[in-house]
């Protein structure tokens, strides 16, 4: 097991009212702190699904953890093979290499605070997103950066089938 020690000198803090928020209804991300502000420690979003909504399809991440915490509502978190329900309050935690995906919970919506440990620079990953919802990049385009965000897709019988 190797240490990984961040180093940055201030906190950080994110007001709510300054932090930018990409996407919009069903899915809007709310950008709070990327690897760069925490010395690489974690990158940290909030998530707000619509009713039904899928939040992000099956992927892994090679070298980070990733956490997902409800804030409110129900959501669906894949976990390998596996689907938890979780609640408000429930925490997930999703180790490196492992394939997961999350979405709010049939008839429910969902709030979910995610933070990626060790951090990845993230931001520039939910704009390009946002770019694709709004024609300006094709889908495709996600496999070319998939290295840089560390963010690998893959199929999931499991996820697929859930509904």
């Amino acid at each position: 097991m190797s240490l990984f020690v961040p180093t940055f000198d201030d906190s950080v803090i994110v007001r709510d009212a300054d932090a930018e928020v990409v996407g919009g209804d069903p899915v809007a991300v709310k950008l709070l702190a990327d690897s760069s502000a925490s010395g690489g420690a974690l990158s940290t979003v909030r998530v707000t699904l619509a009713e039904g909504a899928d939040g992000a399809r099956p992927h892994r991440h090679h070298h980070s953890a990733e956490m997902f915490f409800l804030l409110d509502g129900e959501a669906q978190v894949l976990s390998g093979d596996d689907i938890v329900t979780a609640g408000r309050g429930d925490l997930v935690v999703v180790p490196p290499g492992k394939p997961h995906a999350f979405a709010a919970a049939p008839g429910s919506t969902a709030d979910l605070l995610i933070v990626i440990t060790p951090g990845v620079e993230r931001f520039e990953y939910f704009r390009h997103l946002q770019r694709i919802r709004l024609g300006e990049a094709g889908p495709e385009s996600l496999l070319e950066v998939q290295d840089l965000y560390d963010n690998h897709f893959l199929r999931s019988q499991t996820w697929d089938g859930r509904r």
